[in-house]
């Protein structure tokens, strides 16, 4: 009996590994980055001096105000100074960020940020805010803005 299992299991083994798909897998999908060389062009400074980049097929700008703990993501018209507010279907955002340091080398834990948005209108809006008490500190911030924008999925990575 004690033989019989063993070839079973032998002949069980034997079959599931000569089954399989000859398809080589697809290379995993890449996200969405603020880098020129993932959209073939830079951004500038954003109408209020904060660092833009691509949030699906949108422009966005990253601020942050230290006093209030407070970041804001304005989606943007463009990737200039001259770019003006431009709303968005979009109920909220989240943004996460990677661990940092200030300049004193103190670090500054990973975080993860509910955007809401601010004077929404038929349901879009411009501008996204949240706080965290961890953005109080005068750092560089790196990270990423997930959302669903005008029901579809999108996202951005940004660097301060």
């Amino acid at each position: 009996m004690k033989y019989l299992k063993i070839v079973s299991f032998s002949l069980l083994l034997a079959a599931m590994s000569s089954v399989g798909c000859d398809k080589p897998a697809a290379p995993p999908a890449q996200p969405a980055t603020s880098k020129a060389s993932d959209g073939g062009h830079s951004h500038g400074t954003g109408p209020n001096g904060g660092v833009v980049f691509d949030l699906g097929k949108y422009h966005a700008e990253f601020t942050v105000d230290h006093p209030k703990a407070e970041c804001t993501v304005l989606i943007v018209t463009g990737d200039k100074t001259d770019a003006k507010p431009l709303p968005i279907g979009a109920k909220e955002l989240t943004l996460t960020t990677k661990e940092t340091k200030t300049k004193e080398g103190k670090v500054v834990p990973p975080m993860t940020v509910k955007l809401l948005p601010v004077d929404e209108a038929d349901g879009k809006a411009a501008k996204f805010v949240g706080t965290d008490p961890g953005i109080s500190n005068v750092a560089d911030f790196a990270g990423t803005v997930l959302g669903e924008v005008d029901g579809k999925p999108s996202q951005g990575d940004f660097a301060e």
